[in-house]
C-alpha cells in the first residue's frame, strides 16, 4: 500500500477535500434515493459520513447535524469490541446502543463499514437512518424504548448474518420497512467504499490520508482563529426546559469561557430523568460542535478538527450527560434548547452573530395504528418546523426546522397517499413571532383527521415558557395541542377515533432589538400579510397609520 506522503501542496488538499465531501453527499442521496419507509425517502432522516482509522470524522454530509453524536461513537466502540486484524473486506457493523453503541437514541441505526485498499483498513464509510418504527414504547429507561444493539457485524465478508437481521426485524413493529431500509444503508455504504478506493487509486492512499490529516489540521486552525477573535471573557446563560414528558420546569445552565483561541463550555442540569429527554455525551458534543461553529465561522469544514480547541464538560448522572440506563428516546428536544443556551451565552460576547432564541424544540408526532381486518401495523413520524430566531439584520424564518434536526416535512401528498390520515390545516399561527425591529420567525399548526382508529404521541415543547428575544426583542409564541370533539390528551398520547381532529402547533421565535425601530415598510408588510393584527401593530409596535 503507498503510505509514503511527501509535502502536500494546498491545491491537492483542496482537491481531495471536495472529492470526500462528493462521497459522503452521493452516499446520502443513494441512501435517500433507494429507502423505502416515507421518514427516509421524504424526510431525509438521514446522515453520511467518512471517518479515518482511529474514528475520527473526516468528513460529514449536509444532514443532520446530532447524528455526529451517534458516528462519533460507533467506531471507536467497534475498534474497542472487535479486532481489528480479523476484519476482512466486507464487513458491516450495525449498532444503535446509548451505552454500548456510541449513538444518542435507539431508532438511529447506524451501518459503518471499514474500506480497505491493498488489504488493510484505511477508513471507515458511515451511515445512519432513523427507523420510525419504535413508537409504542414507554420513555422511563432505556429498555422501554426499542432494541438494544451493540456493534455487532450485519455482513461478515460480504455475506448476510441471516440470524442478526431476523432478530433484528423480530423486534419491530414494520419489519417490512425496516428490511427495506436497512438495505438502502448497505447499498449507501457500498458506494462509499467504492468512491473512497477509486479515490485512492487516482492520488495514491498515502496522499489522501496525507490530505485528510491535513484537513483536520486547517478545520483546527480556522476554529482557534475564529475563537481568538471574540474577546477574552466568562458568559453565564440559564433557560428552562418543559415538555409534554414532564410537569415542571428542568433549569438548565452554561458556562462558556473564551481564552485565547480556546472556548469551554461546563453544562449544568437536574439529575437524570425517568424520561426520554436525557442526552447522552456525544449528543451534548455533537450539539455543541454544531453551534460554536455556526457562530465561530460557518465555513469551518464538518471534520474532527474543529473539536480540538472546544472542552465540553457536564456533570454525569444528569439530563445533559446521562448514564445508564436513562431514557433518551426524545434526546431531540432537549439538545435543541441546548443550542439555544449556547447561544444566549455567546451573544453576550457577540451578538451580531447570533439570532434570538429559535423555537427549541423539535415538534413531532408519531401515529400509530393497525389497518382494517387485521392488517399490518403502520407507524407515521412527522416533525415540525416552527419559528427560527431574528437576527441582527433579518427577520426569523418561518416554519423551519432549526439547530440539530434540519429534516423537511412529509409532503401533504405523501402523507395522505400511504397513511389513513387526511391533512386539515397546515399555517403559519399569527402573531406567534416574537416582535422586534427584526420579526421572530412564527410557528406552525397543523390539523389532523383520523381516517382510521389510531393514537398520537406527541412531544412539543414551549408550553409555558416562551422562547426569548435579544436587545428589547420580544418572546416567541406558545407550543400547544388542540384536541377536536371527543378527543382526550393525557400527558403527552391521545386515542383517535375513525373522523377526530388533532391539531398541534410548534412554538415561535424570539424577535431581534425593539419593536419600536421596526421600520414602516416592514410593519404594513406584516400587516397586509397578515403576520401580526392590527392591535399588535398599534400596542406592541406603536404603529399609528
Amino acid at each position: 500500500m503507498d503510505t509514503a506522503v511527501t509535502t502536500l501542496d494546498p491545491i491537492t488538499v483542496e482537491v481531495i477535500g471536495a472529492a470526500l465531501s462528493s462521497i459522503v453527499e452521493e452516499t446520502g442521496e443513494a441512501l435517500i434515493r433507494a429507502s423505502y419507509s416515507t421518514n427516509i425517502k421524504e424526510r431525509r432522516d438521514c446522515s453520511t459520513a467518512l471517518f479515518d482509522i482511529a474514528g475520527n470524522t473526516l468528513c460529514q454530509a449536509e444532514h443532520i447535524p446530532i447524528h455526529l453524536g451517534s458516528f462519533i461513537g460507533i467506531v471507536p466502540h467497534i475498534l474497542k469490541l472487535h479486532d481489528v486484524a480479523a476484519m476482512q473486506p466486507g464487513d458491516v457493523f450495525v449498532g444503535n446502543d446509548a451505552y454500548a453503541g456510541g449513538g444518542t437514541h435507539l431508532p438511529d441505526i447506524v451501518l459503518a463499514e471499514p474500506i480497505f485498499v491493498d488489504g488493510r483498513i484505511v477508513a471507515w464509510t458511515v451511515n445512519l437512518a432513523h427507523h420510525s418504527d419504535f413508537a409504542d414504547r414507554g420513555h422511563q429507561h432505556i429498555y422501554q424504548e426499542g432494541l438494544r444493539i451493540p456493534p455487532v457485524r450485519l455482513y461478515r465478508a460480504g455475506e448476510l448474518q441471516k440470524d442478526v437481521l431476523d432478530l433484528i426485524l423480530l423486534n419491530c413493529q414494520v419489519p417490512r420497512e425496516r428490511l427495506s431500509d436497512l438495505r438502502a444503508q448497505m447499498a449507501a455504504n457500498r458506494v462509499g467504499v467504492q468512491r473512497f478506493q477509486a479515490l485512492c487509486r487516482k492520488y495514491g492512499t498515502g496522499v489522501v490520508l496525507g490530505a485528510g490529516a491535513a484537513l483536520l489540521d486547517y478545520a483546527e486552525r480556522k476554529m482557534r482563529a475564529g475563537i481568538a477573535a471574540i474577546p477574552d471573557g466568562t458568559w453565564v446563560f440559564e433557560d428552562v426546559f418543559e415538555s409534554t414528558e414532564v410537569t415542571t420546569h428542568l433549569p438548565l445552565k452554561v458556562t462558556v469561557t473564551v481564552a485565547g483561541d480556546a472556548m469551554s463550555l461546563h453544562f449544568d442540569s437536574p439529575r437524570q430523568l425517568r424520561a426520554g429527554l436525557n442526552m447522552t455525551y456525544t449528543a451534548l458534543l455533537a450539539t455543541a460542535y454544531y453551534v460554536v461553529k455556526s457562530v465561530v465561522d460557518p465555513t469551518i469544514l464538518p471534520n474532527a478538527g474543529l473539536a480540538r480547541p472546544l472542552t465540553i464538560t457536564a456533570p454525569a448522572g444528569t439530563v445533559l450527560n446521562c448514564t445508564h440506563p436513562a431514557a433518551v428516546n426524545g434526546r431531540v428536544q432537549t439538545c435543541q434548547r441546548v443550542s439555544d443556551l449556547i447561544l444566549g451565552a455567546l451573544a453576550q460576547a457577540v451578538p451580531e452573530r447570533v439570532t434570538a432564541c429559535s423555537n427549541s424544540v423539535c415538534t413531532v408526532a408519531t401515529f400509530i395504528g393497525q389497518r382494517k381486518g387485521d392488517g399490518p401495523i403502520w407507524v407515521y413520524l412527522e416533525t415540525m418546523g416552527g419559528g427560527g430566531g431574528a437576527r441582527a439584520t433579518k427577520d426569523g424564518l418561518d416554519g423551519v426546522h432549526v439547530h440539530v434536526t434540519n429534516t423537511s416535512n412529509l409532503p401533504v401528498e405523501a402523507l395522505e397517499t400511504e397513511y389513513p390520515l387526511t391533512l386539515l390545516r397546515y399555517e403559519l399561527v399569527e402573531g406567534s413571532g416574537g416582535a422586534g425591529t427584526f420579526r421572530g420567525g412564527m410557528g406552525l399548526r397543523r390539523v389532523y383527521r383520523a381516517d382510521e382508529d389510531c393514537r398520537v404521541r406527541v412531544d412539543v415543547s414551549r408550553l409555558t415558557s416562551q422562547s426569548w428575544g435579544l436587545l428589547g426583542g420580544g418572546p416567541g409564541g406558545h407550543g400547544a395541542v388542540e384536541c377536536g370533539p371527543g378527543v382526550v390528551f393525557e400527558r403527552d398520547n391521545a386515542e383517535l377515533k375513525a373522523g377526530q381532529w388533532f391539531a398541534i402547533v410548534s412554538p415561535g421565535a424570539g424577535g431581534y432589538g425593539p419593536p419600536a425601530a421596526r421600520s414602516p415598510a416592514a410593519l404594513a408588510r406584516d400587516l397586509a400579510e397578515g403576520t401580526i393584527s392590527a392591535a399588535t401593530a398599534r400596542e406592541v409596535y406603536r404603529h399609528t397609520a
